[in-house]
């Protein structure tokens, strides 16, 4: 998907630069001046902006069509899942080294890249990379594609179901209104929904869900669960790795019973990097895969956009597509 001479006319310096902002992002919008000063000093760049679906696949191809070599993503986890949706659909000949600037209320793709500070550092950081010679930092990452029947593919990295998902729609106009952005927001939100689950919540933004999970093999799993979440990144918020499973494939799968014991030992074992010793007996289950089927009737979540499933449209389908090539900005200079 990506060429050599991509990567060698990024590493000397001669690389032609496309940027999408959404100035609607959660980090974006008290900063844009300073944002926008700085993306206009990105050397051999085209500068777009963007806040909605059809103005980022509109962005995308005019890029596309200026033979960009790398394309950088201003913007949070829905910002990257549309350039990655449009991108996938299109399936352009030659692909754009991407990168992602953590510019919105939740980042994980960003963060799971290494990208830790704020946008202004890390666009400065770029911008002086890309003005002399240097070595690139490149990691690839799979991606998930989710299909179902009469729906458009959805291209992202996170996909999460019951609690997960009840819990970011829930929380949309109750937290954001304090203008908390980044793992603060989504902290508040877990560790409430959380504690509701402890104290034995099961209505409302607590209901679990009812679903018939299908395996690789083949193997159905019907029962009800807490959560259930697929990843394509090495770490979520907090750098939790809340998956254990030893398969070779590239998507993480994890799934809670409603049934399930022990939950704060279970949650201190998860942030504590320990999650093998989690045990299926007590209603926790993970495992790698490249294709999964869920049947339920429910909303989900992918990177912090929500949907809807019902039954009578069949299952959804998530499987890995890419993998995809992410620039990661560093002090990786050529001496001259």
């Amino acid at each position: 998907m990506v060429e050599q001479s991509q990567i060698d006319r990024l590493a000397s310096g001669a690389a032609k630069v496309g940027l999408i902002l959404n100035p609607h992002s959660g980090r974006i919008r008290k900063n844009i001046d300073v944002i926008r000063n700085i993306l206009a000093d990105i050397p051999a760049s085209i500068y777009l902006e963007a806040s909605n679906k059809s103005e980022i696949g509109a962005s995308v191809d005019a890029l596309l069509k200026d033979d960009i070599d790398l394309l950088v993503i201003i913007g949070g986890d829905g910002t990257v899942q549309g350039v990655l949706t449009h991108l996938f659909i299109k399936q352009p000949a030659k692909w754009p080294i991407l990168t992602i600037v953590p510019g919105g209320t939740t980042n994980m793709t960003a963060l799971d890249l290494g990208m830790q500070s704020k946008p202004e550092p890390i666009l400065r950081q770029l911008r002086d990379c890309l003005s002399k010679q240097f070595t690139p930092q490149l990691l690839q990452r799979p991606v998930l594609s989710i299909e179902q029947p009469g729906i458009t593919k959805i291209y992202g990295m996170f996909f999460g179901v019951g609690l997960i998902a009840h819990a970011v729609i829930f929380s949309r106009s109750r937290v954001k209104k304090f203008g908390i952005t980044g793992e603060a927001y989504s902290g508040i939100i877990m560790l409430g929904y959380i504690a509701g689950v402890v104290l034995g919540r099961r209505s409302g933004p607590w209901a679990p869900t009812q679903m018939s999970i299908t395996d690789k093999s083949g193997a159905v799993h019907k029962g009800t669960y807490l959560a259930l979440f697929v990843s394509a990144l090495d770490r979520l918020l907090f750098s939790m790795r809340p998956y254990w499973g030893r398969e070779r494939e590239p998507l993480h799968v994890t799934y809670v019973e409603q049934q399930q014991n022990h939950p704060w030992r279970a949650l201190w074992l998860l942030l504590s990097g320990h999650s093998e010793a989690i045990k299926e007996q007590d209603g926790y289950h993970s495992h790698n895969t490249d294709v999964l089927e869920i049947l339920m009737d429910d909303d989900y979540i992918i990177d912090g956009e929500f949907h809807r499933a019902t039954s009578q449209d069949g299952p959804l389908r998530i499987s890995a597509a890419g993998p995809v090539i992410f620039l990661v900005p560093g002090d990786t200079s050529i001496d001259a």
